[in-house]
């Protein structure tokens, strides 16, 4: 029965990680200047939250919810949205989580969002050659010019700023994550 209970509230405590993702993606889009069809959110930042807290597999939970929802309900360019933004966010939640699960610290922390952005960085650039030409149409030697000015930039920028804010905002809302229900009745 607790076990039951505490799958309940970590089920609560996903899908709220998981409109805070929306919502963040719904009211927060910046392009990005030399290619504004690339935009700028923070709806990773409870993704890598959520990794942090509570492992790889409930970071793609969210990660997987948030991409659905954005690429067939919020207009994200549909299979191919959803393949690109699944990919570039799924990686930094499975590198994070893996590497800090290892070690909880706040050094070990930094360290997994470093190497997640850099992953995630090299593997779009690898996404973008293969899955660019094939769904965009656009040819694949424009796909290569745009690596160094436009996708290693863009990734960076965005992965890199939602890094900084996962490590600003992390310790103030783990402890709510991981605080369980108050008013759950103890046995006596």
């Amino acid at each position: 029965m607790n076990k039951s209970r505490l799958s309940t509230a970590m089920i609560a405590k996903l899908a709220m990680m998981t409109a805070v993702s929306v919502v963040l993606l719904m009211i927060v889009r910046i392009p990005f200047p030399p290619a504004p069809f690339l935009v700028y959110d923070p709806a990773d930042v409870p993704i890598y939250i959520t990794a942090f807290a509570y492992g790889p597999a409930a970071g793609l939970i969210v990660t997987l919810i948030v991409c659905l929802i954005q690429a067939f309900m919020l207009g994200g360019d549909g299979l191919y949205g959803f393949l690109m933004h699944f990919v570039a966010t799924g990686i930094v939640a499975v590198v994070i989580a893996a590497i800090y699960n290892r070690s909880k610290t706040r050094k070990t922390a930094m360290i997994s969002l470093i190497i997640g952005v850099i992953v995630a960085t090299l593997v779009m650039c690898v996404m973008n050659i293969i899955v660019t030409p094939a769904y965009m149409g656009a040819p694949r030697s424009a796909v290569i010019a745009m690596i160094p000015t436009v996708i290693i930039p863009f990734n960076l920028l965005k992965a890199g700023i939602n890094a900084l804010l996962t490590c600003v905002l992390y310790k103030r809302v783990s402890g709510f994550l991981h605080r369980e229900n108050a008013a759950t009745v103890k046995d006596e």
